[in-house]
């Protein structure tokens, strides 16, 4: 059986909402696979109405610009981690797993998607860490921001922040935290893979590499 999660996302992002026709959850889904392949840069509606057999004007009619889809696209992705974090530590009791895990979410791939109608979890990640810091280092951000569209950002920071709170009460910067975690383990992530000599990874430990050096860190500065 299929399914696709759902979510709420802000309306300021979006003309019509995707999720409420099959051709706006295709443009969707196809618009992941088509800024992974060719990055955000080279991405335009023409190449991605082309690729699902469709109009720009079509496109137009859901999302002003391919800034405001990519917008849709993360905050799809942060409530869905947000998701994933409450699922994981819902049974959790211990206070430094519960970071421990928070860690391990940020920082390993998604699992691949097989579903037809599901987003490429994978995919979706991958953009995540190459293209995220595109939708608010912008002029528009502060324009953005009245409009709540980081909301799901901000409450996956919220979440973490809480659990940094819960380990360690006497800590004064849990929100500083817990975005510098999640916006190291992008930039860690990326540079481990395209520029190592930023890193100290080595191959023997490459896909671990991010975990570890972000579980040092955050131990070294909680008590």
């Amino acid at each position: 059986m299929e399914f696709q999660l759902t979510f709420h996302l802000n309306e300021n992002i979006y003309l019509r909402d995707p999720e409420k026709s099959e051709i706006g959850k295709h443009i969707v889904k196809s618009a992941i696979d088509l800024i992974y392949d060719l990055g955000f840069e080279h991405f335009t509606f023409k190449k991605l109405a082309v690729e699902i057999h469709t109009t720009e004007a079509t496109i137009y009619r859901y999302f002003e610009n391919k800034h405001k889809l990519l917008l849709y696209i993360l905050n799809w992705y942060w409530s869905y981690m947000e998701f994933l974090l409450v699922f994981k530590l819902q049974n959790v009791e211990d206070k430094k797993v519960k970071l421990k895990t928070i860690v391990e979410l940020l920082t390993h791939e998604l699992p691949e998607s097989s579903g037809q109608l599901d987003y490429n979890k994978k995919f979706l990640n991958h953009i995540v860490i190459s293209e995220s810091s595109k939708v608010y280092l912008v002029k528009e951000v502060s324009e953005y921001n009245k409009n709540e569209v980081f909301k799901p950002y901000k409450d996956l920071c919220a979440k973490i922040a809480g659990a940094i709170t819960a380990y360690d009460p006497e800590y004064a910067y849990p929100y500083s935290l817990s975005s510098t975690l999640i916006e190291t383990a992008h930039h860690q992530q990326f540079f481990c893979q395209f520029l190592p000599k930023l890193t100290d990874v080595n191959p023997q430990n490459k896909s671990e590499f991010t975990s570890d050096f972000l579980t040092d860190l955050l131990f070294k500065v909680l008590h």
